[in-house]
């Protein structure tokens, strides 16, 4: 997926995504310190996307339309994108996301059932056409994480098993369909054993994206 303004573009762009309680708070803090990188989410990570946050997971909003759930969330994104990624980026740091669009196409339109093209549309219009350059995807059975929460699902937990099997589906068809910016990383075992398997997934990312970045031949300025 290609990125807006690219050649004004120096930092790198890697979101952690997946279903509920897979850790991707935790684990997206421990990658930015690994990385030495700019930490935020979605939503949330603007003072307009705590206040969006609240409303998306408001227990009691349980019958909020999908298309009204997704504007929400694409406002929440533009403010992030215009006010904490997009600033660090252009600065030349790494940015690390726990959520970006791959949410959007796995829960509005694998979960949902909204229109995956429309959403991809959409999300590219919200974030001027970036992407990530790596998503990094913490795959777990719906059923384990559920029995991870100790309290009352927000509206988004609370959603059903069937959703959330087909959020899991979604995510791991957009990993498949884009292995080159997708890695799934198993985040069934115990916290630190999550963290190792994503550490060793993104350096070897990373070498890899080195080498294929030294052997592109130079272009020649004149």
């Amino acid at each position: 997926m290609g990125n807006g303004d690219g050649d004004r573009r120096r930092g790198l762009l890697v979101a952690l995504e997946g279903g509920e309680a897979v850790g991707k708070s935790t684990q997206a803090t421990a990658l930015a310190a690994r990385l030495g990188a700019v930490v935020t989410r979605e939503p949330g990570g603007t003072a307009l996307g705590q206040a969006l946050r609240g409303l998306l997971l408001e227990a009691g909003l349980r019958s909020l339309d999908p298309r009204a759930e997704t504007l929400l969330v694409l406002a929440d994104r533009a403010a992030h994108m215009a006010e904490v990624v997009r600033p660090a980026l252009e600065a030349g740091r790494t940015v690390v996301t726990d959520r970006f669009s791959g949410s959007t196409l796995a829960y509005q339109g694998f979960g949902r059932g909204l229109d995956r093209e429309d959403l991809r549309q959409l999300c590219d219009w919200a974030t001027g056409g970036w992407w990530p350059d790596l998503s990094v995807l913490l795959d777990a059975d719906p059923v384990l994480t559920a029995s991870r929460r100790h309290v009352p699902g927000d509206r988004i937990e609370a959603a059903g098993l069937a959703f959330h099997r087909r959020v899991r589906e979604g995510y791991l068809e957009l990993a498949t369909a884009d292995p080159t910016h997708w890695l799934v990383v198993d985040a069934g075992g115990p916290p630190e054993e999550v963290e190792r398997s994503i550490a060793t997934a993104v350096e070897d990312w990373l070498a890899t994206r080195a080498t294929v970045a030294l052997a592109q031949p130079s272009r020649d300025p004149g």
